[in-house]
């Protein structure tokens, strides 16, 4: 059977913000940084596209979405 010994429990933090949307964008002091964090519980689903939408800023291309929501300066 399988062996289970060993193990423990842990717990940690899920990195999410109060109106539980990421945020996604440049920095407004440092324009060469780009801010993509705050998935909450969703972040191994939404990091494929957050990284499309990096992507997309970094490059200077226009995002395929509207990144107003996701502004680090809505709180």
């Amino acid at each position: 059977g399988l062996n289970t010994g060993g193990g423990r429990e842990w717990m940690g933090f899920r990195p999410s913000m109060p109106d539980s949307k990421p945020v996604i964008g440049r920095s407004p002091h440092h324009p060469n940084a780009f801010f993509a964090f705050g998935h909450g519980h969703l972040g191994l689903t939404q990091g494929a596209t957050t990284g499309r939408l990096v992507g997309e800023l970094a490059a200077g291309e226009p995002t395929t979405i509207d990144l107003a929501p996701f502004r680090i300066d809505r709180f």
